[in-house]
């Protein structure tokens, strides 16, 4: 379970890092906190051809970083002027990454979005920790713990294989084609309005994910990725 949990952890910092690598920005971002969050953020960031600059009061953490990021650094960041001095102030894009530390954590937001920094996401322990945050003007926050409790909670109780949670009471899922919808092709099935869903991909035993049509035919045994509301795509994923 344990290396499930890290594969989801490097998931979910694969997603995050795909948010803020959006081509038409200035490519630099501050990450302060080089924990289990922070680190593999920025290690994804960094091979998406980002200038990182990690941050973290602890030398053992900045130095794991060695060799990977190009510039980082020993720093308190609860200080003002120390964002000013390595030049955070100036950057577009700020992930505060602290996990356990609700305090720094608040300090460095407010000290960011004090400086002007116009893109910030924070990590945030808990929802009244989160509250906090997005009551302070802070743009981006996120849960990891709280979602990817979320996310093997409806592994392990649903048959689904796989479970993304969006805004809007709105998720993505890859689950094992029910026996309701096989036989016939797509527009003939109505899955959309007898489930709610929509099948966007289909993957036969042994074949890549193609997208899916109306007169795509499911089979026993094809992997579907579905979307829709949580409440219809846990329905569905309940008839496999």
């Amino acid at each position: 379970m344990g290396n499930y949990l890290h594969a989801l952890r490097r998931r979910r910092a694969r997603q995050l890092a795909a948010q803020y690598a959006a081509p038409d920005r200035d490519q630099r971002v501050a990450v302060i906190g080089l924990g289990r969050f922070g680190r593999p953020l920025a290690v994804e960031l960094t091979r998406r051809g980002w200038d990182v600059l990690g941050l973290d009061v602890a030398p053992h953490l900045v130095q794991r970083m060695g060799g990977v990021l190009t510039h980082a650094a020993v720093a308190d960041c609860t200080d003002p002027q120390t964002l000013r001095q390595l030049g955070v102030t100036e950057f577009t894009s700020a992930v505060v990454g602290i996990g356990t530390d609700m305090e720094a954590s608040i300090l460095i937001a407010s000290n960011l979005l004090e400086a002007g920094v116009p893109n910030i996401w924070a990590k945030a322990i808990s929802r009244q920790h989160g509250q906090i945050l997005e009551r302070l003007g802070v743009h981006h926050v996120v849960l990891p713990e709280h979602e990817m409790g979320e996310r093997v909670a409806h592994l392990v109780t649903g048959r689904m294989l796989d479970f993304i949670e969006f805004d809007d009471d709105y998720a993505l899922v890859k689950t094992v084609a029910p026996d309701a919808v096989t036989g016939v092709p797509l527009g003939e099935s109505r899955v959309r309005t007898r489930y709610g869903v929509t099948v966007v991909g289909i993957k036969r035993p042994g074949e890549g994910f193609t997208h899916a049509t109306t007169e795509t035919v499911i089979a026993r045994r094809d992997v579907l990725i579905v979307t829709g509301k949580i409440h219809a795509v846990e329905s569905f994923a309940e008839l496999a």
